[in-house]
């Protein structure tokens, strides 16, 4: 991938925990981007932020559209998704956080409106952007698999920056769910149907085209694991392969991701993980 000449100018919307620890100090970092405003619903928590991070708060999100060429969003769906197709309809490049919206027709209007006004868009699916995801992914390409199990557990839920209303009002499933069903699809072939059992513990059990099934395990309502249990096992005549993102330290994703999205933007190019297959992740969502 070329290097990036200019840093891409992007502004970050929230001031919460992980508008704090990933994507504030990521897009600030650079040297791909420069982070030139936060703006947040709680000015004085977009105030703090801003001045953690050397640059400053916006008084409202048109001015930090005024600022920016790209959008950085780490707020919940519902909210995401309106703003998202304001940010689009300006003509701004959007990073978008998983899930896209809490609904597909919400999702579609992001999609429409990234479509519509030819921006660049691109997911945070955190785990897609790991050196050892991508070397999975390249080995799952020829392995042949019959079968999947996969997990994501943790307690997340139970109390602390994570334990947010949207979380809890859609629970694993809309927080979790995005990046297991994606990494399953990546690496057996796209989803046919999925059969849905609980919901603090929720079950998944997806049929891929070709015939091969995947099992998938969710909670952020698990006390007492230090960190969380997350991975996903391919299993087939010739043996196993897997990958544990327990032994993967997920800050080698953030430079990656800056990269990639800034390469996209530049080249007016929207990353393969973009707000269409966005859209496709809400789809699998709403058939559970």
């Amino acid at each position: 991938m070329s290097t990036v000449e200019e840093p891409v100018r992007v502004g970050l919307v929230g001031a919460g925990h992980w508008a704090e620890v990933m994507h504030g100090p990521t897009l600030a970092a650079g040297p791909e981007t420069t982070l030139v405003g936060v703006w947040a619903r709680r000015a004085e928590a977009a105030a703090s932020l801003a001045t953690r991070l050397g640059t400053s708060a916006a008084p409202s999100f048109e001015a930090l559209l005024d600022r920016c060429e790209a959008v950085a969003f780490a707020v919940p769906p519902d909210i995401q998704a309106d703003l998202a197709v304001q940010a689009a309809e300006a003509g701004r490049a959007l990073l978008l956080e998983k899930p896209v919206a809490l609904t597909v027709a919400d999702a579609e209007r992001v999609a429409k409106a990234v479509r519509e006004n030819g921006v660049v868009s691109q997911l945070v699916l955190t785990k897609r952007y790991h050196p050892a995801t991508r070397a999975f992914l390249a080995a799952a390409a020829s392995f042949p698999a019959i079968g999947a199990r996969s997990r994501y557990l943790h307690g997340g839920f139970l109390a602390g920056p994570f334990a947010t209303g949207w979380r809890l009002d859609h629970g694993a499933l809309y927080d979790l769910g995005p990046h297991l069903l994606d990494l399953v699809e990546a690496a057996l072939g796209p989803i046919e149907a999925i059969d849905r059992r609980g919901s603090t513990w929720l079950e998944l059990a997806c049929r891929h085209r070709g015939g091969a099934i995947s099992q998938l395990s969710l909670s952020g309502m698990v006390g007492g694991l230090t960190g969380s249990r997350a991975g996903v096992e391919l299993y087939g005549p010739t043996g196993a392969l897997e990958i544990d993102f327990a032994t993967v330290d997920h800050a080698e994703c953030w430079p990656v991701l800056r990269a990639e999205f800034a390469h996209a933007v530049r080249t007016g190019t929207s990353h393969p993980l973009d707000a269409d297959h966005g859209v496709h992740l809400q789809q699998l969502l709403a058939s559970c």
